[in-house]
């Protein structure tokens, strides 16, 4: 037996720190602001925007031109301008250079730290020549069970300005955006795609708080998907504007506001009067003017809010890439905010009138949960993965109901249809967004789930798509998947009634899997069992066969609770033989296999091997409230060895013809090994990768087994190779950006609380993995969420900071 890898010291897997900071090279740190199903703007580590992804559909990569902030700093005798950003870092590789719309040769700080406590991020300006230090603090509003008021599209920015000097200094801070009405993207010579552009408005606007410009388009229809508006204001008293930068050739337009804007701090207005020309859009910018006292602080806020309603309705979104002059029609739906705002200045108002509770529950919660007495890592990776809520993974149409891709490509959705064998990894919405997670479920059993009890596992009855390849067949442990996690919002939320709503569907899922997959009814699976690998398991396997128990588990459970007792003593019955008889198959005296005569006789299969994903069912089920559905020894030694054998501290000399995730000196585990020999001649898609979300729920079945060590370790692997300079620390890339199955992060939380729930009965517990002495941690149901606190010195108290228990 090999040794268990311990590459870390105990100081450094128990480091309560606060979180990391990012500097100017940490070049893929971004950081999403935007709400629920609005897309997206990211602030990088320079406080740079970068990544605009407000329309709709991915767009790592994209900037858009002109759009900025910039600061002026007039202490009587001079006046210093800089934008609002660290020096640009190389390479320094374009064809043309730099385009003037980066506006990269202006003057800026020299360094900058980002740092973030979701949903909040900040930067810090460096540069000590300069008479005043400056930093940002941007969010979108974010409060656990208020989706509506989490998905607001709209952007947040508080610039802090101190003055350092012994003299008063006058302070401009300027936006300036692009017109975005018709952007799809920028074309040769760094100049923006002209094909939706034309008679683009950009009207002054000054009422109820709000002093900004509303940035419209004069030809675009309203049914069009590029149809929309945007507005950049300021919360400010004194504000100067210039709606429409100056028309001239080349780059006179850039010349001219810095110029303007670099004289006195403030900005004139050129009186245009026409909207642009045809193909043309303009730039506008606003800036906000105060004087600031020696040594004293000032705030200055802008918001940057939009209203583009319609998306394409159908899971393929480069269906609205054929240009304006494609004679095809394409069916529209649209966002759920549409259906509370009528554009953006309305999303604005909403923000000024609502701004107290917005930011202080938003504050809340970011306060709760950095309250935790746990590894600052593992709190970055809770944390972190909540972006992937709020990116273009997500989408959330007016009827309410919520979608979820896989994961992004750069420049749409990948993998379509709220895929049920990668959302059942996921954790984190099911806590903090019960009611969007219970619309997954209905999707599920109400709308998915045929009469013969066959679930879509790729949503394509609820929203249309092109059917994808995989999507032939049920996916056995989604559908299984899907039954217990019905049970998991049924007990989050007490709402029996609702369950009971979506009981008969879930009632002929379970047969389905009980006739199909378990054809002896020996509560073992032993078909052809399609899975997340995108392949099908044939015969006894861990994967499916836990989930199955899990199903029969739960399914017995719902039953009763729905007045089906036939059902209930049936499954019940089926579980009981099931967990014995999955038991003396697999089990090989370290970890549980799958069990085939021939291993190569199907292609693509595990065999002898210790698959990472053997005990998804069971932690899945811990992380419920069930008991052990499998002997308890077997269940700690089976995960301990999946850590023993597929945790690596380095890939240097590992040999994977697969997709890579991981290389060089980098630590991660493996999806499976085979410690005993025994591997296929072509073992299954995927086996020699690293994926995060199955890294994080065998991180957490580690710790509830108390093998905290290693699970912490695997946790603190993970969060080091997303460090900002490798990879994003707000993006876990599988199959696509910001992939769901990372969210299986949230799990670790719930592990190292110990937390347990039954919201039919009122009831919360905690068995603390860490700290027993003086515990603290956030915790969420389906109807409130707060922190408990557990210490020698004042025993154990439940604070509920929002809904009731």
């Amino acid at each position: 037996m090999c040794p268990l890898p311990k590459p870390y010291s105990e100081e450094q897997l128990y480091d309560y720190s606060t979180q990391r900071t990012y500097d100017r090279e940490a070049t893929e740190a971004a950081f999403l602001l935007g709400g629920i199903g609005t897309g997206n703007i990211s602030v990088g580590s320079r406080g740079d925007l970068r990544d605009w992804e407000i329309w709709n559909r991915a767009a790592k990569g994209q900037k858009l031109p002109y759009s900025f902030f910039a600061i002026a700093v007039n202490d009587g005798s001079k006046l210093q301008a800089k934008v609002l950003e660290s020096r640009v870092t190389p390479p320094h590789i374009g064809s043309h250079g730099y385009h003037p719309g980066t506006v990269s040769g202006l003057p800026r700080f020299n360094d900058s730290k980002l740092s973030s406590e979701y949903p909040f991020v900040s930067v810090t300006f460096i540069d000590p020549d300069y008479p005043v230090r400056v930093e940002l603090e941007a969010y979108t509003p974010f409060i656990p069970h208020e989706p509506d008021n989490s998905g607001l599209p709209l952007a947040v920015f508080k610039y802090t300005v101190e003055n350092t000097s012994n003299h008063p200094v006058e302070v401009s801070i300027s936006g300036s955006m692009l017109n975005a009405v018709g952007f799809t993207g920028v074309a040769d010579f760094g100049w923006v795609n002209r094909d939706y552009y034309g008679k683009n408005h950009n009207t002054v606007f000054d009422r109820d708080g709000l002093k900004g410009i509303f940035y419209t388009s004069g030809t675009l229809d309203e049914s069009s998907i590029h149809y929309g508006n945007h507005l950049l204001a300021s919360l400010d008293e004194y504000v100067t504007f210039k709606p429409y930068w100056h028309r001239s050739r080349w780059w006179d337009n850039l010349r001219e506001f810095w110029d303007d804007f670099t004289q006195d701090g403030k900005l004139t207005d050129l009186n245009y009067e026409d909207p642009s020309e045809q193909g043309k859009p303009d730039a506008g910018s606003i800036a906000a003017t105060k004087t600031i006292k020696p040594h004293g602080k000032e705030e200055f806020t802008f918001l940057i809010s939009w209203y583009f309603p319609n998306r394409i309705k159908n899971w393929s979104q480069r269906k609205g890439d054929c240009g304006p002059d494609c004679e095809c029609t394409l069916e529209t739906t649209k966002n759920r905010y549409a259906s509370r705002y009528q554009n953006a200045w309305e999303v604005a108002q909403y923000f000024v009138e609502t701004r107290e509770h917005l930011e202080q529950t938003s504050r809340k919660f970011s306060n709760a949960l950095y309250s935790s007495t746990i590894p600052g890592y593992v709190l970055e990776a809770v944390a972190s993965n909540i972006t992937v809520l709020r990116s273009n993974t997500c989408f959330w149409v007016k009827d309410g109901t919520f979608f979820g891709y896989e994961g992004c490509f750069d420049d749409a959705g990948c993998c379509s249809g709220n895929c049920t064998h990668v959302w059942n990894y996921a954790q984190t919405l099911a806590y903090l967004f019960p009611s969007l997670e219970r619309s997954m479920r209905e999707t599920e059993f109400l709308i998915e789930t045929d009469t013969e009890g066959m679930m879509s596992f790729r949503a394509f009855k609820a929203f249309p798509g092109t059917m994808s390849w995989d999507a032939v067949e049920a996916a056995s442990d989604g559908q299984c998947g899907s039954i217990m996690q019905l049970y998991r919002e049924w007990k989050l939320s007490g709402e029996t009634e609702w369950m009971t709503g979506l009981w008969p569907g879930a009632k002929r899922a379970l047969e389905y899997a009980c006739t199909v997959w378990d054809q002896d009814r020996d509560g073992v699976t032993e078909s052809k069992q399609h899975n997340t690998y995108d392949i099908s398991f044939y015969g006894p396997n861990p994967l499916s066969g836990i989930l199955f128990l899990g199903a029969l588990k739960t399914g017995s459970m719902l039953a009763e609770a729905a007045g089906d007792p036939d059902a209930a003593e049936k499954y019940q019955t089926l579980y009981k033989k099931g967990r014995v008889k999955l038991d003396k198959t697999l089990w090989n005296g370290e970890y549980y296999i799958q069990k085939l005569d021939d291993v190569n006789a199907y292609k693509y299969q595990h065999g002898e091997g210790c698959l990472s994903d053997q005990l998804l069912g069971h932690i899945n089920a811990q992380l419920m409230g069930l008991e052990y559905m499998l002997p308890p020894e077997h269940v700690k030694q089976a995960i301990h060895n999946v850590y023993r054998y597929n945790f690596k501290t380095d890939f240097k000399d590992h040999d994977n013809t697969q997709r890579t995730y991981i290389l060089n000196d980098e630590m991660g585990l493996l999806t499976c090994t085979w410690p005993k020999g025994g591997r296929p001649d072509y073992p299954f898609v995927y086996s020699h990768e690293v994926w995060t979300g199955i890294e994080y729920h065998v991180a957490s079945q580690l710790i509830w087994e108390n093998h905290i060590d290693e699970g912490l370790t695997i946790v603190k692997a993970i969060r080091e190779r997303q460090n900002g300079v490798k990879r994003s620390p707000w993006n876990e890339v599988e199959c696509g950006h910001h992939y769901a199955r990372s969210m299986a992060s949230w799990g670790v939380l719930l592990a190292l609380s110990g937390f347990k729930y039954d919201m039919t009965l009122g009831e919360l517990s905690f068995d603390p993995r860490i700290n027993k002495n003086d515990f603290v941690t956030f915790w969420s149901t389906g109807t409130a969420w707060g922190v408990y606190r557990q210490s020698k010195k004042n025993g154990k108290t439940v604070e509920v900071l929002h809904g009731s228990i």
